[in-house]
């Protein structure tokens, strides 16, 4: 068990003050402070909370070992997103009627990383098993909008083609999109458009950034 003394004369040190230094600061005389310090006097709270307040210190270094000066800034920044209540496949393309109604989803900074407050971000769920290799059914997913020119091969985007929304992996050579399946189940195929002859595609943005739970 720590006494108030030793935890007074870690701070001073680690402050680089005397034991004096401290009295004057708090404004207590030399033989007071003495008689706390040796446990001859009790410390009133007053006095801790004294110290807490003048020295911006962690309340819990005064009462334990181990305990570091200076609490650590713990607190997450958490910020709210459009979050779309729709499944969208990531298997066969699914019917999606006009989407009108949003809700909001709370993630924080650290799972959102260099996206973290990009409010061009939406949030969807992705049902099915197409894109399982990387994103097994029920994965949350960050869709930021992008034009078709704006794609690099490989890309995972939200596209949709008369209504019918899917996730897939994006490639294109010359005139022809690829939308590709990345998955273990070989039933799922590619599908192939020519951007000539159909005039319903639409990209609606690039996955940058997908939520995963594991068993």
């Amino acid at each position: 068990m720590v006494t108030f003394g030793e935890r007074i004369r870690a701070m001073a040190n680690a402050l680089g003050k005397e034991e004096q230094d401290i009295a004057k600061d708090l404004g207590l005389n030399k033989s007071r402070m003495s008689h706390y310090i040796t446990g001859r006097s009790k410390v009133p709270s007053d006095l801790l909370q004294l110290i807490v307040d003048t020295y911006k210190i962690n309340p819990l270094f005064l009462f334990k070992e181990n305990v570091p000066l200076y609490e650590v800034e713990t607190k997450e920044t958490v910020r709210n997103y459009t979050y779309i209540p729709t499944a969208i496949s990531a298997g066969l393309p699914i019917n999606v009627e006009g989407i009108t109604e949003y809700e909001t989803i709370s993630l924080p900074d650290s799972v959102m990383g260099k996206w973290a407050g990009n409010q061009d971000v939406y949030i969807l769920k992705i049902n099915g098993d197409s894109m399982n290799n990387i994103m097994p059914d029920g994965s949350l997913i960050a869709v930021k909008p992008i034009t078709l020119d704006g794609l690099n091969n490989g890309d995972i985007v939200l596209f949709s083609t008369n209504h019918e929304y899917s996730v897939k992996r994006f490639y294109q050579f010359d005139d022809v999109v690829v939308f590709r399946p990345d998955s273990d189940n070989l039933e799922f195929y590619e599908t192939r458009i020519n951007i000539n002859e159909i005039d319903n595609l639409e990209i609606h943005g690039k996955v940058v950034l997908y939520i995963v739970e594991l068993d």
